[in-house]
């Protein structure tokens, strides 16, 4: 029999308080455990293990087999899955050798022995958006939010699968399509048609856009509640409590008692309910999850939403319903029709039904032609999950919950972003002072879409803040940034250029003597090394205004190396060609890093620079190094960002 010895990378925890006894150390800190494979010529079954002691955080991209999803629907759960990504670090034959180990580092390079993916993936979401009525600045802010990471993550080299879609089932697409005299499944058409276009013209990258009554994602949802069912954590019970309509969530007396028996969004009355439920165990999981979420403070983000869902998940957890009985438009029970699908386990799922994980039979012929199926299941986990606070419960805490119970990594990350606000009052129709969408097209007509895509970007409710919208901020951040400050600096520096050297011909920072020409106090492969690294930190942190400012603030660098040697002056005097070709290029060049850096931020625009200068070719990390511009390549004079009058609050000119 030919035995292959496998050893998986551990992210080790701080502290380890019981460790399997097929575990050994290495190291004070460092566990791993051996895994075998069995020659299938032997007839005996292949098997492969992986741990997880006590409080461990065990990465699970494992390339062959994806033997994490060989578990769905059947055994019991015995330990808490991994929730960060794993390399297969040697494969090898014959006598067992060290092991090696390592810290979760995006930047390292492996060499030739490693078995790992050609191109890393990375799963990027928002919300299934509720069709019941019309999108509005939330959902275009979140989708921009995951747009931007996609967009990064991409430019770094990844694999992206990009999944945003809409929600179209539940009480609230029922009433509405009886309000219009329309068919149910119309409206959800029609609404759904709209959320596409929205996307579409707010020129968000999405690879995938899944509708939640999709026969697809229908299959896999009854599928995948069987399975639970047969596991045994779903059970039929009556439930007594209060209802949140407009949330469609549901609280215990207690709970309701809390929040004065009201919505803590719609602050609508909550409604008393009794109604016969198929339950989960969402009780079953309250250690598990509560000891996930203190072990890993970078799953669900901002910090502030994690205290929040730490809190409640010390005051213990409650069995939750999964089924409805007082309306019909949903996908049925398995088993029983009489009930409809809870419209938030039904939405959650698409996550994985997506990339067709809700596809495995229960059996060991599935089993086998599982590798020949994976298809789109080697981008799970998810690497982000972007969506507005108010439902990041279901994210933080039952979504995992039903990946526990399914025997499912878990997302890499969750991020709660907060609510958009006019005047320090929530945005509402009956207030009339909602941003919907003729509101944003009437900013993104006169700004540019670019323009104001960066003005959500940069004064967006990103962290645990809200933020206040306003036209007089619009118009602020557009004129100074991007106006006044990019628009600028490479309208000038492109000007000279084309005015000093033939047909916009790029000038070299390279002497006679064949060094690089240098002024104190702008070392710029510096500079823009540190700037690089600043806006990639941020972006992959979700620090967007702080990504931004990285890229900006080295244009403003670039306008006081302009001031201070003065090109212009040097175009005078032919002693000082040098120095002018050094000037000019060295200001050219870190404005491509600029942009480059700028390409997730406002995408088209970038193109449009691109279209006047190379901004080079590859990875970003390749784009951003110093030296990218070749001189006697061309470059042509920019205006791409205008300057223009202010607007008033509705978007109407002042």
């Amino acid at each position: 029999t030919n035995i292959v010895q496998c050893a998986t990378t551990i992210h080790p925890p701080s502290g380890i308080s019981s460790v399997c006894e097929s575990c050994f150390p290495l190291g004070s800190r460092i566990i791993s455990r051996v895994a075998y494979f069995i020659d299938y010529q032997s007839g005996l079954i292949p098997m492969f293990s992986t741990i997880q002691p006590a409080r461990a955080s065990v990465v699970n991209r494992i390339f062959t087999p994806r033997v994490a999803f060989q578990n769905v629907g059947r055994g019991s759960l015995s330990r808490l899955p991994p929730c960060r990504r794993a390399l297969i670090i040697g494969i090898w034959h014959g006598e067992p050798r060290e092991s090696r180990f390592q810290p979760l580092n995006h930047s390292v390079k492996y060499s030739s022995t490693v078995a790992h993916a050609a191109t890393e993936k990375c799963f990027v979401t928002t919300p299934v958006y509720y069709v019941n009525d019309k999108p509005h600045i939330g959902h275009v802010y979140t989708s921009t939010v995951a747009d931007v990471y996609a967009r990064f993550q991409q430019n770094m080299g990844k694999d992206v699968f990009f999944l945003t879609g809409t929600d179209e089932h539940g009480l609230k697409v029922e009433q509405s399509a009886e309000k219009r005299g329309v068919r149910t499944q119309q409206l959800a058409d029609e609404n759904s048609a709209f959320f596409r276009e929205v996307m579409d013209d707010m020129n968000i990258s999405y690879t995938s856009f899944i509708r939640t009554t999709d026969t697809s994602h229908k299959v896999q949802v009854r599928h995948l509640i069987e399975v639970l069912l047969q596991k045994g954590f779903i059970y039929l019970g009556t439930f007594e409590g209060w209802y949140d309509d407009g949330q469609e969530e549901y609280y215990t007396e207690t709970k309701a008692k809390e929040i004065d028996y009201k919505s803590p969004i719609s602050g609508k009355d909550l409604t008393r309910s009794s109604e016969e439920n198929y339950y989960f165990k969402l009780s079953a999981f309250q250690d598990q999850l509560l000891s996930f979420h203190v072990d890993n403070p970078t799953f669900l983000t901002p910090t502030a939403r994690r205290n929040e869902i730490i809190n409640r998940l010390e005051e213990g957890l409650s069995d939750i319903p999964v089924s409805r009985t007082s309306f019909t438009w949903g996908i049925p029970m398995p088993g029983d029709d009489s009930h409809v699908i809870y419209v938030w386990i039904d939405a959650l799922l698409n996550y994985i039904t997506a990339l067709n994980l809700g596809t495995e039979s229960l059996g060991t012929e599935a089993e086998s032609n599982f590798h020949s199926k994976e298809g789109l299941k080697g981008y799970w986990p998810a690497s982000l999950h972007v969506m507005a606070k108010e439902i990041s419960w279901f994210h933080a805490v039952i979504w995992p919950a039903l990946l526990l119970a399914l025997e499912l990594p878990l997302p890499e990350r969750v991020h709660a972003h907060g609510f958009w606000i006019r005047e320090g009052k929530k945005m509402s129709k009956s207030l009339g002072n909602f941003v919907d969408l003729e509101v944003m097209k009437r900013f993104s007509d006169h700004y540019g879409l670019d323009g104001f895509r960066y003005y959500l970007l940069t004064e967006g409710p990103v962290g645990s803040q809200d933020a206040n919208f306003s036209a007089a901020r619009v118009h602020d951040v557009y004129s100074t940034d991007l106006a006044n400050t990019l628009g600028n600096c490479l309208s000038r520096t492109t000007a000279m250029i084309c005015k000093y050297y033939g047909e916009g011909a790029i000038p070299s920072e390279i002497s006679s003597a064949g060094k690089r020409i240098t002024w104190e106090g702008f070392d710029w492969p510096t500079l823009t090394a540190e700037a690089a690294a600043d806006a990639m930190r941020h972006i992959e942190a979700l620090e967007l205004p702080k990504a931004t400012s990285a890229a900006i603030s080295l244009v403003t660098r670039v306008d006081l190396f302009i001031s201070e040697t003065a090109p212009f002056r040097m175009a005078k005097d032919e002693l000082k060609a040098e120095e002018l070709g050094a000037v000019l290029y060295q200001c050219l060049e870190a404005l491509r890093i600029a942009c480059v850096l700028l390409e997730p931020i406002v995408p088209e625009k970038m193109k449009e620079v691109g279209a006047s200068m190379d901004l080079g070719s590859g990875p970003l990390e390749t784009k951003v190094k110093w030296g990218g511009l070749r001189p006697g390549d061309k470059v042509k004079k920019m205006n791409i960002f205008p300057r223009v009058p202010a607007l008033d609050d509705r978007g109407f000119p002042v």
